[in-house]
């Protein structure tokens, strides 16, 4: 696994103008092909009057899978130029729709590369993104009484708890940077007078 990649922060929209043209770029985190595929069919859904909706996802941490589509522009002068910018940028597991509405005044296909790859870029900029690192992930057992506060205790901290689990005992799972496994289990037998087990899993991405 990397030791880290870089998404986007969240699902956004961006807008541009290039010589009257109307350049829309959709943004979406995606975990999957399936749903970068769904993001761009409600995309191109949403925006069904454009002149065109062009794509490029890239999933995978390693940047595996990486797809890209024109959607009736010049070959090579807007999915690719969108894909590009994503991989120059370093992102990961990101879907990008560029909709255009066509203003009147031909580009060429400098100017559409131009144009698509930094709708992308400045899209980036304006939605934002954030570092997802690999992680240990941890299940800490503790007993009802304590729960509450451990948990309270995580999530102030600023740890990354992936879930709470109630049954006889209480269930949570932590993703830790492989570096604060000891220093946490430390902390654990410290805040819980040595009452709390913790149970190591396997390895994650999240946001440490």
């Amino acid at each position: 696994m990397r030791e880290q990649y870089v998404t986007v922060a969240g699902e956004g929209v961006h807008e541009t103008e290039v010589n009257r043209s109307r350049f829309i770029c959709s943004l979406a985190p995606v975990a999957t092909e399936e749903e970068a595929q769904a993001f761009v069919a409600r995309i191109r859904a949403r925006y069904a009057d454009a002149t065109h909706n062009c794509w490029a996802y890239v999933i995978g941490a390693d940047a595996g899978v990486q797809k890209a589509n024109d959607d009736g522009e010049p070959g090579g002068t807007a999915g690719t130029p969108m894909l590009q910018m994503l991989l120059r940028r370093d992102v990961r597991y990101v879907a990008a729709v560029v909709t255009r509405y066509f203003g009147g005044v031909k580009l060429g296909a400098g100017g559409l590369i131009r144009a698509y790859g930094g709708a992308v870029g400045e899209a980036l900029d304006a939605v934002g993104t954030v570092v997802r690192r690999r992680m240990r992930l941890v299940t800490v057992t503790v007993d009802h009484q304590r729960a509450g506060r451990i948990e309270n205790d995580l999530r102030t901290g600023g740890r990354d708890v992936r879930g709470v689990h109630y049954g006889a005992e209480v269930a949570i799972e932590v993703g830790l940077p492989e570096a604060e496994v000891d220093g946490f289990r430390a902390w654990l037998a410290d805040a819980t007078a040595g009452t709390a087990r913790l149970e190591l899993g396997g390895e994650a991405y999240g946001t440490a």
